[in-house]
């Protein structure tokens, strides 16, 4: 009858997800799409079946043959085609109610899928991969493929409970397609299992790193997306992170800062160096309707009282891109040009005061204010002078620090100051290594 010689399955149908990550508002879509076959099961040999079996199969494996020749005729075929469908449903689920050795269930379990796959029946296509998975007579090397095609199948059937658990077998085999690991997040998700999903994609990105294999950027964006929606703060800074320090392109660090920002719950002296991060970065280099806003906060939270030379800088470049304008703007910038000159002038003096005080937050000012100007190394001066002072909070301190080493170039001095950096700031630090990381990688 042919179960020893079965021919290659059509190409299983797996799940295509999309998913985007634009300021602080997350969507997921998902679309099913074809997938060719790229494995079939091993052969069975000479078989082990019954006659029961081979009565009920025989027939079925007939019929799936008469189908695939009526399809292949195309519209010339229909009226065959739908005499040779009549019944088919009825006979596959005939065949599996008796099949119960390994053979029988490799058989049957193709002949599903094949079936499953003209007759656009993903249900039995499902129970088919399962049937072949079963049987144990599987090349241990396609194991991987048929658990994909079984999570993919279960996935489109709204059945999260089995494409999460076959999905996370294919994914802890290092299964070659990207969907994998992003179907999976979505299915745990799905399933009410978030953080469980997000826990196995973790070890498999950690996995792929240590192997030094890329990580596809859909894993990123999926985490990404399952973790916000599921108001997972640390999974969905920690998700934001690794993005950017795989992935840092101007998107993704305007996405991850304000991921960052967003379950940071950051007062000002945090938010403002999360903006000059974004300024550096290239986060603010976005589409001007991305960044307006963040523009705006940033002129807000620098203030052009205080730190008049950032403001300006914020200002012209927005205003250059196109992201600001208006009588805010405008009012904004004339303030703080009538203070710069005036500001510019105490600098010297305020530095002196700084030196000679015991306390460091004259020195922290000082340093501020000189970084405000661009004077990156009189900044960095004064950022270790009030290290070595009381009074000064030591991770707001050693953030500065970094940031006038990075601004001057010094990417190992800054890395070092950034992985001192704990506390609330821990996650900016972070962001801001991925920055020097970028632009210097450790060694």
């Amino acid at each position: 009858m042919g179960f020893s010689s079965m021919g290659r399955s059509r190409r299983l149908v797996s799940t295509a997800l999309a998913a985007g990550l634009a300021l602080s508002a997350v969507a997921i879509a998902a679309t099913p799409a074809a997938a060719a076959d790229k494995a079939k099961p091993a052969k069975p040999g000479k078989g082990s079946f019954s006659k029961e079996f081979v009565a009920a199969a025989a027939p079925l494996q007939t019929k799936v043959e008469a189908i695939k020749a009526a399809k292949d005729k195309g519209a010339a075929g229909e009226a065959e085609l739908a005499a040779a469908t009549a019944g088919a449903a009825a006979m596959e689920q005939a065949a599996e109610a008796v099949a119960v050795s390994p053979d029988e269930k490799l058989a049957v379990g193709q002949l599903a899928i094949n079936l499953g796959g003209y007759v656009n029946d993903i249900p039995m296509r499902q129970r088919g991969a399962k049937l072949i998975l079963d049987s144990g007579k599987l090349d241990p090397a396609k194991v991987p493929d048929f658990q994909f095609y079984l999570g993919s199948f279960a996935y489109t059937n709204k059945d999260y409970a089995t494409a999460s658990s076959a999905l996370a077998a294919a994914v802890a085999a290092n299964y070659s397609d990207p969907q994998a690991g992003e179907i999976m997040a979505d299915a745990y998700a799905r399933a009410g299992q978030p953080a469980q999903g997000l826990a196995l994609l973790k070890q498999a990105v950690a996995a792929k790193r240590a192997a030094g294999q890329p990580v596809p950027q859909e894993w990123l964006k999926r985490a990404n997306v399952v973790a916000y929606n599921a108001k997972l703060a640390n999974e969905s800074v920690d998700w934001a992170l690794t993005q950017v320090e795989l992935y840092p392109n101007n998107f993704n660090w305007l996405g991850s800062a304000q991921l960052v920002r967003r379950f940071g719950n950051y007062g000002p002296t945090e938010t403002i160096d999360l903006f000059r991060l974004m300024m550096r970065s290239g986060a603010l280099d976005n589409e001007p309707k991305f960044v307006g806003n963040e523009y705006r906060e940033y002129i807000q939270t620098a203030d052009p009282r205080r730190l008049p030379g950032e403001v300006i800088k914020a200002i012209d470049k927005g205003t250059a891109a196109g992201a600001l304008s208006g009588p805010f703007v405008t009012e904004s910038r004339t303030l703080a040009q009538s203070r710069m000159a005036a500001d510019k002038a105490s600098l010297p003096a305020a530095a002196a005061k700084a030196a000679a005080s015991t306390s460091g937050l004259d020195a922290l000012s000082t340093g501020d204010a000189y970084l405000n100007y661009g004077e990156a190394a009189k900044a960095e001066e004064l950022y270790k002078l009030a290290l070595g002072k009381t009074g000064v909070d030591k991770d707001r301190v050693l953030t500065r620090l970094g940031i006038a080493q990075y601004d001057q170039g010094n990417y190992a001095g800054a890395r070092a100051s950034f992985k001192q950096v704990g506390g609330v700031r821990a996650p900016l630090a972070r962001l801001w290594l991925a920055l020097v990381n970028s632009k210097s990688p450790a060694v």
